[in-house]
């Protein structure tokens, strides 16, 4: 396998907070045992922060893992707040490598971004709630429709909540 990307909502539903790192370093953990070793984040708030922080935590375990950041722009945190935008400053610094799909904001750097995610990898985990529509819909199809192995953490994380 080439590698593994995230794809996932901004909110985190509170009856998964608690359960969703776990699951979630489970999956990236199931990824490398399958041979991926980069590992792609669009560095969003929610699920591509905390997918963001799982690799890292697999890479202090094996030194192979590479996290890749697939932005949408340079400047997407600019009305992050204060806590938000400090962890992804963070992230941005231990990351092997960040890509820009934009230098700047357009409207169409977020889906540029999701093509570019599913483009990389052979492998998409996901926290999707079947909803129908949004950037993370439009990217599990998009997976989907290219032959990518999709797993979607939200229903087993809303069984664990029950």
């Amino acid at each position: 396998m080439r590698g593994c990307a995230f794809t996932g909502h901004r909110q985190i539903r509170p009856a998964h907070e608690s359960l969703i790192e776990e699951l979630l370093l489970r999956g990236v953990r199931y990824a490398y045992d399958r041979g991926c070793r980069d590992f792609f984040s669009g560095g969003a708030l929610g699920f591509d922060t905390v997918a963001a922080r799982a690799v890292l935590a697999l890479r202090s375990e094996h030194s192979d893992v590479r996290l890749n950041l697939i932005l949408p722009c340079c400047d997407q945190d600019e009305k992050w707040g204060y806590a938000a935008r400090c962890e992804y400053q963070k992230i941005l610094r231990l990351a092997d490598s960040v890509e820009y799909a934009s230098e700047s904001y357009t409207k169409y750097c977020m889906h540029k971004r999701n093509r570019r995610l599913v483009e990389l990898a052979d492998m998409i985990i996901a926290y999707y709630d079947l909803s129908g529509s949004g950037g993370t819909a439009y990217t599990v199809e998009f997976a989907k429709k290219a032959g990518r192995e999709v797993h979607n953490l939200f229903p087993n994380l809303e069984k664990s909540a029950k």
